[in-house]
């Protein structure tokens, strides 16, 4: 009987790990408030070299950088063009409609995640009274797990600087993007499902650095970049928004609004450091675990289950089945696993999570369903 919990949530429920932990304690302290926590400045200036801009800021969570960016790109009754499903617009609480009084335009995503470009020049408002005034693309990626095409994100973001748009990415998850890119790269012929599950996990000398050069490749397409720390990378806390030096100046003042000044913040920011280290190419991993978890569950009846591009796996009960979605996760509860969703449930895999724990995860739901 497998004794613990595997917990997937999200990756956000992972712990720091004991080195994490030894190098957070080892932190040089300062007072971020006033600009000299050593620590702080050494993320900042690591990330915005790492990502080629000029600034970065390190805030409290993804939420409050993508806030800071939104309120930094745009005025009061400004707009800005988004994806239904996006986090800035769906899961952010109306952040910045309710604060900073700028208007969303949502838009459907096509299949693969992406805008397409037509319906983003038909949502651009003529200059007009009657209009907020277009400002700003926001774009996500990973988008529930799935990479958007580099070929797609350089497309639609040559299109918005054409037009006189601000672009930011809500890149929470950009190294799993940049490692599910790296491994587009290595097959020819593009990202077909099939292929590109067939490198996850696969490792070569220089393959974390042709993550991080993914990683660049893919933030240079905007103006500003958010990077989650506390999902995928392991950190217990923080992320950072990158830009230019003003948009930087403009953005630490929006966090000082919305309460993300810190004191001493080093021991949250080393801990991301030490993720920057130690934690970005082990992200291969835990895409070959969803890969496991998913290829595990293939063929049960009633369920289908959507090919990761990452460490995202989506699970749809159909039929007859949809309506045992809650009697499921209880289910897995009850055997240890932890899971969240209703009718279109949701795992994912993280570095808290190991071969072991996803087998006995497909063991549960199987035995559910009675599919052994």
């Amino acid at each position: 009987m497998y004794q613990s919990i595997v917990d997937l949530r999200s990756d956000t429920v992972t712990h720091p790990t004991p080195a994490m932990r030894q190098a957070m304690l080892a932190a040089p302290l300062g007072d971020d408030v006033f600009g000299d926590d050593p620590t702080v400045n050494a993320l900042q200036s690591r990330l915005a070299d790492l990502l080629g801009f000029e600034a970065a800021l390190f805030v409290p969570t993804g939420t409050q950088s993508n806030l800071c960016a939104l309120l930094a790109h745009c005025q009061r009754g400004d707009e800005y063009l988004v994806g239904q499903m996006a986090h800035c617009y769906r899961w952010e609480g109306g952040g910045a409609a309710v604060l900073g009084s700028i208007q969303p335009q949502p838009l459907a995503h096509q299949s693969d995640g992406t805008l397409a470009l037509a319906d983003l020049e038909a949502a651009v408002k003529p200059d007009d009274a009657h209009f907020a005034r277009t400002r700003l693309l926001a774009l996500e990626n990973t988008l529930g797990g799935k990479l958007l095409p580099f070929g797609y994100v350089q497309a639609a973001t040559d299109w918005a600087k054409a037009r006189g748009l601000a672009r930011h990415l809500d890149g929470a998850r950009l190294f799993n993007a940049a490692v599910a890119q790296a491994a587009v790269n290595k097959v020819a012929g593009g990202p077909s499902p099939g292929k590109l599950a067939d490198t996850i996990g696969s490792r070569d000398a220089g393959a974390e650095q042709a993550v991080l050069a993914e990683a660049r490749r893919i933030a240079q397409c905007f103006d500003s970049v958010s990077v989650c720390f506390s999902k995928g990378l392991g950190a217990p806390v923080g992320s950072v928004l990158c830009g230019s030096a003003a948009f930087i100046h403009r953005a630490h003042r929006v966090r000082k609004m919305a309460g993300g000044g810190m004191r001493q913040a080093g021991m949250l920011a080393a801990a991301a450091l030490h993720a920057l280290d130690h934690h970005v190419g082990r992200l291969t991993d835990d895409h070959a675990l969803a890969q496991r978890l998913a290829t595990g569950l293939a063929g049960v009846p009633g369920v289908q289950v959507e090919l990761p591009q990452t460490n995202i796996v989506f699970v749809d009960l159909v039929d007859e089945t949809r309506e045992r979605s809650a009697d499921l996760l209880r289910y897995l509860a009850d055997n240890g696993v932890r899971a969240t969703g209703l009718y279109r449930l949701r795992f994912v895999t993280h570095l808290d999570v190991d071969a072991v724990g996803i087998d006995h995860a497909v063991s549960v739901i199987r035995r559910f369903f009675k599919a052994d």
